[in-house]
């Protein structure tokens, strides 16, 4: 599926590019009218995307939460070895939600033996994440208890980034 970064609409150019990162990612604005902070975005974004793309498009797909049913959507591709994934997380109501994910969201897919770390990626210059990179969950923890991306309207489209670092 090729999704493409277009100015159809009036969302932040992180949230464009995180959803288009679901798929095939392709550019359909014009660069030169973007802002440095946009353009050096857009850069970073791309530099993230060609390292976990073979995942979007090999991996298994996995949808977490319906955006039917909240005002949050999240879904996560894993690799076919399960030691890598990319988990989605975006917020679909931004007129009456605050606050999209008060609960942990259950990951599927991973290896329960393996452990992981959860890295997010696609920050926006001098943003922090409340994801901490330095913990190590295992992949029965994650899939059973899971994880909170913090998805709110200050932060509307989450992107992690889940790697092995071991298993038991």
């Amino acid at each position: 599926m090729c999704n493409h970064v277009t100015n159809w609409s009036d969302k932040p150019i992180k949230f464009r590019i995180d959803v288009a990162s679901m798929g095939k990612l392709g550019f359909d604005i014009r660069v030169d009218e973007l802002s440095k902070e946009d353009l050096a975005f857009c850069k970073q974004a791309i530099k993230n995307y060609d390292a976990f793309k073979d995942i979007v498009w090999h991996g298994d797909v996995y949808h977490l939460i319906s955006p039917l049913e909240t005002n949050l959507a999240s879904l996560m591709y894993v690799s076919p070895d399960k030691t890598e994934a990319v988990m989605f997380n975006y917020l679909t109501d931004w007129r009456y939600t605050t606050t999209a994910t008060q609960r942990p969201i259950k990951l599927q897919g991973l290896d329960p033996a393996k452990y992981y770390q959860l890295t997010e990626i696609n920050l926006q210059d001098g943003r922090t994440s409340p994801v901490s990179s330095k913990k190590r969950f295992s992949g029965d923890f994650l899939m059973n208890v899971g994880v909170n991306p913090h998805v709110d309207n200050g932060r509307t489209s989450v992107v992690l980034k889940i790697s092995a670092v071991g298993g038991k």
